[in-house]
């Protein structure tokens, strides 16, 4: 057991690569941000099984690393871990989704709430009406891949401009790409729409410098959010037993 532990070490210490801004990021770590890009690009969906041959060839990993990986993933509820038949992308029923959604809409409420108050230069304000209108972009060309990963650049904006870092920790915004790649295809089109909308909301109210009303437009963001989680169908929310 020792053995394999100094192995898996010895790993992780080889595969590390230096990140843009000057950080060690470990194997184990660029395996996880693989695969997150991976279900926002929709190279992973929920419920697919992960092949760890098919993994380390194409992640160029030790299986050390990948395994160090995949737990990392199960404990944020990225990746289930079954033991006889191994790694699957996690899959969420409506309870879970909604929990989710409980979670994080007072965390963006913050969020937008803080950026309101501290947009206050010409590139913020930029950066903010940019995001939204990405948004807007890959949602009409129906991209999903895009939606998800220009979304995510929604809340990284913000995220900076408000100022409060923690909040980055904090929103569960991975397990929130989950969801959205989960149910991205299922919805209508008067409900993808209706949901992209929520961002130019937002936004407005954030480069207007208005924090109530970028708190209002979130809520009412969220709320729509569930009425299209309630209103689709079950086969939405596979059965997490795998």
């Amino acid at each position: 057991m020792k053995t394999a532990r100094k192995s898996a070490a010895a790993d992780e210490a080889t595969e590390a690569k230096t990140a843009s801004d000057g950080s060690v990021a470990s194997a184990a770590d660029r395996v996880s941000e693989s695969i997150l890009q991976g279900i926002r690009s929709g190279s992973f969906v929920p419920g697919q099984h992960l092949l760890e041959p098919d993994l380390t060839r194409r992640l160029g990993i030790s299986r050390g690393s990948l395994r160090e990986a995949l737990k990392h993933l199960a404990a944020a509820g990225i990746v289930t871990l079954n033991r006889f038949r191994g790694a699957y992308i996690s899959t969420l029923d409506r309870k879970s989704v909604l929990d989710l959604l409980d979670t994080l809409e007072p965390l963006a409420r913050l969020g937008a709430r803080l950026a309101a108050e501290n947009c206050g230069t010409e590139a913020q304000r930029r950066r903010m009406l940019a995001a939204a209108a990405n948004i807007d972009t890959a949602t009409r060309e129906r991209n999903r891949g895009l939606y998800l990963d220009r979304r995510r650049q929604f809340y990284d904006a913000m995220i900076d401009i408000g100022g409060n870092m923690e909040l980055a920790r904090a929103m569960p915004l991975s397990r929130t790409d989950l969801f959205r790649a989960q149910v991205e295809t299922i919805q209508t089109e008067r409900q993808r729409m209706l949901h992209a909308s929520g961002y130019a909301k937002i936004t407005k109210a954030i480069v207007e410098n208005d924090p109530a009303g970028a708190d209002r437009a979130v809520k009412k963001h969220f709320d729509g959010t569930r009425k299209t989680i309630h209103e689709l169908p079950s086969h939405a929310f596979p059965s997490l037993e795998i």
